[in-house]
């Protein structure tokens, strides 16, 4: 593609002029084209987006967002401004070198990738630093989903709510929708009357024709830009803490998150200050694809978090820990993704120990691990690499547990290595050098050798920085976590094995994460007696806990437990979570009945799934 020849060479050309921020000890490191995203049409070496503001009219009967974007744009050279679309309808395009007097300017749309969408391409006027897009946004927007009042727990008003990462946001806004570029950002949101709009931004008095009206001053990176409404409640749970959700879920929601407030405290030890000044909790319909999304002011999450015990609020961790690890300081592209998993799901486990103690993150540490090692054992080795190249492919596909997990063993390696104390001092550090910026892989390396290493060359001779990033499996070495408690949750498992009736295993003060160790650490394959035995001792097809229940429904499909299909549909068709999609219809499929019920269960419930997670299960069941 024509286009893409153009981003290459002014993209190396930037980095080499020092156009694209990089931190001044980075400079050298590695190659210029480390920076290139190669999942972004933009050029910034020519024009880069700094601000958006955005005025959008909300419409449920069409399943559309329309209206503009005006773009506010840093000249570097002459030349076309290029841009990110996906199925958007551009009506009109005008530029200028004030807001308030521009003039229609021409546009080209090219033909869409099937991957990245369509290069808006657009000429700008001598000295224009301004540009205002009309347009309009498709009903299958993949950022977009449109909830019917039956979808939502209230029944009786509409929902609808965004997901922009990994490069979803050019589906609802044009722009240049790259990691690497970060802007600030203003929206003027038009919404039916008395239902309420939510942003990643700060909730500003609404206008005069009643449009909800939000700022986000701090620069952000395009897929942390997110929009959610519908009929929603507030309810503060501290100074600078507090809950939207439904009417009918706002307090469950409300006793959950209560210690979400000790959490930013916790975090601000651990990391440095918010600089976010609100940290609330949208809790959005269970068709949500993901756990949470850590948009910056609101995170987004999922109602099947809410289990009632507080067993699963280490999620709220994970999302917060994002404030520092992928808000603050970002991955400059999708390659790097691992800089920001890695770090927050470390940075969750840390907030978590000091909160709930060391037994609880040394078991939230085991299970992770398990994980890992399950899904390095599925992946190709290009698949098991830290730095992963994911050039040519959707960066939706390196979202597997292997930036996650495989990332934060290495910064816990590192920890051992050093030492906590000094460890600690160097993470607060990194946070503070990189505040606000985009870094590469490359460049995490160089403030490693050039802030932690020298504080202890022994220890720094025993990382293999290679093995770690560069290489497949877990090549550098490590110390395998272990957790005492569930050494003993594990011998009960055996003991179950063995011939034990379930009846007789203490269970009554076991937590989700010890529920979820047992059922893992049981055989794959159980006769129908001992499924049986599981279920009438321990109610496990009825159970409402989330993570509960997937687990034991996989066991259930993995060992044909007709039983439990009736809850395996009703668990497919009301929950729209990647997490538990995938394994579940993955799992089916491996047989002819299997896939045969997956396919009946899969055409009840696309309508209802987010895109992103049809778009996965497509690929595993099939269209129907």
């Amino acid at each position: 593609m024509r286009v893409w020849s153009l981003v290459l060479a002014v993209v190396v050309h930037a980095m080499l002029l020092g156009v694209v921020e990089m931190p001044a000890f980075a400079q050298g490191v590695g190659n210029p084209s480390d920076r290139l995203d190669k999942h972004s049409f933009g050029n910034p070496d020519v024009a880069v987006v700094r601000h958006v503001d955005l005025d959008l009219t909300v419409d449920f009967a069409t399943k559309t967002l329309s209206g503009q974007a005006l773009l506010t744009i840093e000249r570097k050279s002459e030349g076309l401004l290029v841009l990110d679309t996906r199925d958007l309808t551009i009506n009109k395009v005008e530029a200028g070198v004030t807001a308030d007097k521009l003039a229609e300017t021409t546009f080209h749309l090219n033909r869409a990738d099937p991957i990245l969408g369509a290069a808006l391409e657009v000429t700008l006027p001598e000295k224009a630093k301004f540009v205002r897009i009309s347009y309009k946004t498709s009903p299958q927007a993949s950022a977009v989903q449109w909830l019917d009042p039956a979808r939502t727990a209230g029944g009786k008003h509409p929902f609808m709510f965004t997901q922009s990462e990994a490069i979803h946001a050019r589906s609802w806004i044009p722009l240049q929708d790259s990691p690497g570029i970060r802007v600030t950002y203003k929206a003027t949101i038009h919404v039916p009357e008395g239902l309420q709009a939510v942003m990643s931004a700060e909730r500003e008095p609404r206008g005069k024709d009643g449009a909800f009206i939000f700022t986000m001053n701090e620069s952000i990176p395009s897929y942390l830009v997110a929009l959610a409404v519908g009929d929603l409640k507030f309810k503060e749970i501290g100074p600078r803490t507090g809950v939207w959700a439904e009417p009918s879920v706002v307090e469950k929601a409300a006793w959950e998150f209560a210690d979400t407030e000790k959490m930013v405290e916790a975090a601000e030890r651990k990391f440095g200050p918010y600089r976010w000044e609100r940290y609330d909790i949208l809790v959005l319909p269970p068709s949500f694809p993901f756990g949470g999304m850590e948009n910056p002011r609101l995170t987004f999450a999922t109602p099947t978090v809410i289990a009632g015990d507080r067993s699963l609020v280490a999620l709220i961790a994970h999302e917060l820990a994002h404030s520092w690890s992928g808000n603050l300081v970002t991955n400059a592209t999708w390659r790097d993704f691992w800089l920001n998993e890695g770090f927050t799901t470390y940075g969750e486990r840390r907030i978590i120990e000091e909160i709930y103690g060391k037994d609880v993150a040394q078991v939230e540490e085991v299970l992770g691990f398990g994980e890992l090692k399950e899904e390095l054992a599925s992946h190709k080795p290009i698949d098991q690499i830290l730095h992963v190249n994911l050039e040519g492919r959707d960066p939706d596909e390196g979202m597997t547990r292997v930036p996650y997990e495989k990332g934060a063993l290495f910064l816990k390696t590192l920890e051992n290595a050093f030492g906590r104390a000094e460890f600690d001092e160097w993470l607060k550090g990194y946070f503070a050098r990189h505040a606000f910026k985009t870094i590469t892989t490359a460049d995490f390396v160089a403030d490693l050798k050039a802030n932690l290493f020298p504080k202890n060359p022994q220890a720094a001779a025993t990382i293999d920085l290679d093995a770690w990033l560069e290489q497949a499996d877990l090549k550098g070495k490590y110390t395998e976590p272990h957790s005492p408690k569930l050494q003993a949750i594990r011998k009960a498992a055996d003991a179950f094995a063995g011939g034990l009736m379930a009846s007789s295993i203490p269970t009554n003060d076991w937590t989700t994460h010890e529920w979820l160790q047992f059922l893992r650490a049981l055989p794959e394959n159980l006769p129908q007696g001992k499924m049986k035995d599981l279920d009438d001792a321990f109610g496990l097809t009825k159970r409402g806990n989330s993570e509960i229940a997937a687990q034991w429904l996989l066991m259930c499909v993995r060992n044909n437990y007709e039983p439990a299909f009736a809850r395996l549909e009703e668990f497919l068709t009301t929950i729209g979570r990647r997490k538990f999609l995938m394994p579940l219809y993955k799992e089916l499929v491996k047989t002819d009945a299997g896939k045969a019920r997956a396919k009946a269960i899969y055409a009840k419930a696309r309508p209802f799934y987010h895109p992103i997670s049809v778009d996965s299960v497509d690929k595993v069941v099939g269209k129907p």
